[in-house]
């Protein structure tokens, strides 16, 4: 789809969906703090929305997110490599599709994963980080509903650092992985289905790649 293709859809998509809520532009404006100089011009197809914008009026206008995306023409499809269902197989792969996608503002690297699990280390040593793990874990698994593979990993991550026999390091490489995913603080935000969990399943392969590193 062609960006002036794209840019029409969503503007008639938004047209249609506010005149069916009997809604005026600055009435959404009013709901969603966007100017409604700005929702004129992305109706228009003078400005292009961003993530926010289309998360926003999706909220307020009462519709799955993935529609507005599908109207603005994100290609949200998360293609499987031959032969193998591994969510976190390739972090380089990963990269290209959100790339491709156009949803994040930022580069997003295996780096960025890093420095963000590097911050939880000496916080899954405190008493405040033990209990942030230990309730509300089960709630998040829960949450999540089986949404990859990785979630096994985490499971095991989360019985490990369970156990009193952990040493200080292991306890806070265990304890990174798993704030990482309780307290939602992802490069890549949990609605961009399916993308969403992919930092999350990278950041556990991290972890477990250090792991075994301090095994051997």
């Amino acid at each position: 789809m062609s960006e002036k293709n794209r840019e029409e859809t969503l503007g008639l998509t938004l047209t249609a969906l506010l005149k069916a809520r009997s809604l005026s532009m600055r009435k959404l404006s009013s709901l969603t703090g966007i100017d409604t100089a700005s929702i004129s011009r992305i109706i228009s197809g003078k400005q292009k929305a961003k993530l926010n914008h289309l998360e926003t009026f999706a909220f307020h206008l009462g519709v799955p997110t993935a529609q507005l995306f599908q109207a603005a023409g994100f290609d949200i499809t998360m293609p499987q490599p031959e032969g193998h269902s591994d969510i976190y197989t390739s972090i380089s792969s990963v990269q290209k599709i959100l790339q491709s996608s156009n949803l994040i503002d930022h580069l997003f690297t295996a780096e960025l994963v890093q420095k963000e699990l590097i911050k939880y280390e000496q916080y899954a040593l405190t008493e405040e980080g033990r209990q942030i793990i230990i309730d509300d874990f089960p709630s998040k698994v829960a949450s999540v509903n089986g949404a990859g593979p990785f979630i096994d990993g985490l499971k095991q991550m989360y019985l490990q650092f369970c156990e009193n026999d952990n040493t200080s390091q292991r306890r806070a490489l265990l304890g990174s992985a798993l704030l990482y995913f309780v307290m939602s603080a992802d490069l890549i935000p949990d609605y961009v289905f399916p993308l969403g969990y992919l930092d999350d399943a990278i950041a556990v392969q991290l972890v477990l790649d250090r792991l075994n590193q301090s095994d051997n």
